[in-house]
């Protein structure tokens, strides 16, 4: 289930290259970080909470206004991330680390709020064993993250051109569930939906992947510069999937809410 997953340095380098630009094209990720703070358990108030994979903080000051007297951290390993959110505030601290190897104490959180980060964790047991280590009885994980058949569009016109490697590969949904169900915290809900982006050609949504740091991480990718009849190849393999608002990119979203 880990094959195929980037390397966390690539991951770190290529989030941090786009720590300038991420906000800019992150209409989907705060949709669904919004959608995720909707399903934390009503009336729960945390007195201290992680923002793990924090990004650009968008989500950390969200929290602190939302829970205004707990203590915040915002978490993310990717560095330059870190130094973009820090003077925004939102968070108490920042502080550079792994999802599947927290610098935390046990028992030291109530809630762990994670949105569209662990897709990049190759080892998503490990990340909820971390979680239980360090929530405190009560405590909270929720998640949101992506599952295989997220840009399955530009996938299938990329294996009609060449057949290599140029999307990243992602989880099935039923090992999030599996995982989730073995992890020794009570899950309270888990689901997939489809979220479906549309765009003018393909240079809009390929410049908006780049924006994100979130374009090819996939070892076994193809090096080299892309061939202009490749592209060509490619643009009209993705017509294929044009509709009224556009050509679609979509994505399989998975939430999860787990208390321990």
């Amino acid at each position: 289930m880990t094959d195929g997953l980037p390397d966390k340095r690539q991951v770190a380098a290529s989030f941090s290259r786009a720590a300038a630009s991420y906000d800019s094209v992150a209409a989907l990720q705060r949709a669904v970080g919004s959608a995720l703070l909707g399903r934390l358990p009503e009336g729960f108030v945390p007195e201290r909470w992680l923002d793990l994979g924090s990004g650009t903080g968008h989500f950390s000051r969200l929290l602190a206004e939302r829970f205004p007297v707990a203590e915040g951290i915002a978490l993310d390993i990717a560095e330059g991330m870190l130094r973009h959110a820090r003077p925004l505030g939102g968070a108490r601290r920042f502080v550079a680390g792994d999802a599947e190897r927290l610098p935390l104490r046990e028992a030291s959180l109530d809630l762990i709020f994670s949105s569209l980060a662990v897709q990049w964790c190759a080892d998503f047991a490990a990340v909820l064993g971390e979680a239980r280590r360090v929530l405190r009885p009560g405590g909270v994980f929720a998640f949101s993250s992506l599952c295989v058949g997220t840009l399955q569009e530009l996938r299938d016109s990329w294996q009609a051109v060449d057949g290599f490697v140029h999307v990243n590969r992602f989880r099935r949904f039923e090992d999030y569930r599996q995982l989730a169900e073995d992890s020794g915290l009570r899950l309270l809900g888990v689901e997939q939906r489809p979220e479906t982006l549309h765009f003018p050609d393909l240079r809009s949504l390929t410049q908006e992947l780049k924006a994100l740091g979130a374009h090819n991480l996939n070892p076994g990718r193809p090096g080299g510069l892309t061939g202009r009849a490749r592209i060509l190849a490619l643009i009209d393999a993705y017509e294929r999937f044009r509709q009224p608002e556009g050509l679609p990119a979509t994505y399989q979203v998975v939430y999860g809410v787990l208390q321990k």
